[in-house]
């Protein structure tokens, strides 16, 4: 079963925040609510998930290539 919740983690503050996964996108920023500083994916990683959340993106958790 695919999970849809992730919590990201802001690496300049900190800040922690619970969001709901797109099923149907790749989400490539993101703007920590804390810092305002936008997240974009570290090398090797597909969207901002699977670098800064608890867990990673659905095509990730289903083994299939994302975007």
């Amino acid at each position: 079963m695919t999970e849809l919740a992730s919590i990201i983690t802001c690496p300049e503050c900190g800040t922690t925040k619970a969001e709901q996964m797109p099923t149907d996108a790749c989400q490539w920023f993101y703007e920590c609510t804390g810092c305002h500083t936008v997240l974009k994916p570290l090398p090797g990683d597909c969207c901002v998930y699977c670098s800064f959340g608890t867990v990673p993106c659905p095509p990730i958790q289903n083994g299939k290539t994302c975007c």
